[in-house]
């Protein structure tokens, strides 16, 4: 299976069968046969898509319930190291955080369930992000971490001098004070 379990409960790898032959490549990026085969069964809605240069840090974003979203990212052009922290209380991975390259070369993709804080940097000269999300974008129910939380220590591969992170993203708050009402549920 394209599937490839992590330590945390929910979060997969996604890695789809690729054809390549003198031509190029063939993959289905998703179908929704193959994840109603692992037993999952999640309606998208959305699909976002965002461009950015080497050195930008973008979250670590979630959206509160009834809004919060699963997410399937991947990179279409470049390459991010994809981090996402999980937020859910009484989770057995609560407050730990996962990475994972992404690139349009190994073509993997994370599948982000709810309850998950989700960020990436850019680790290429460019890179595309591609996410579908199974709910719709709701800004009242907007949440976050700030990038650096001592606590939660991520190696985003960056130098922090050439951390490139947007005012909003500057001003989060830890993750011992963030908006937070997720619940684990095994």
């Amino acid at each position: 299976m394209p599937f490839i379990k992590t330590d945390f409960p929910g979060l997969f790898v996604y890695e789809p069968a690729v054809f390549e032959d003198s031509r190029g490549f063939f993959f289905e990026s998703y179908s929704e046969k193959t994840f109603q085969q692992q037993g999952i069964n999640i309606h998208w809605v959305q699909d976002n898509q965002s461009s950015s240069c080497y050195g930008v840090i973008r979250g670590l974003h979630y959206q509160l319930p009834p809004h919060d979203q699963t997410k399937l990212v991947r990179a279409l052009r470049g390459k991010i190291l994809d981090v996402v922290v999980d937020i859910r209380k009484g989770s057995p991975t609560y407050g730990k955080s996962f990475s994972k390259v992404l690139s349009a070369k190994n073509k993997r993709q994370l599948l982000i369930p709810k309850g998950f804080a989700h960020g990436f940097s850019v680790l290429s000269e460019r890179a595309e992000v591609l996410y579908k999300c199974d709910g719709f974008y709701n800004k009242e129910s907007e949440g976050g971490i700030i990038y650096n939380d001592p606590e939660l220590s991520i190696d985003w591969k960056i130098p922090a001098e050439e951390a490139i992170v947007s005012d909003k993203d500057k001003v989060l708050p830890t993750l011992a004070d963030c908006r937070n009402s997720f619940v684990f549920a095994s």
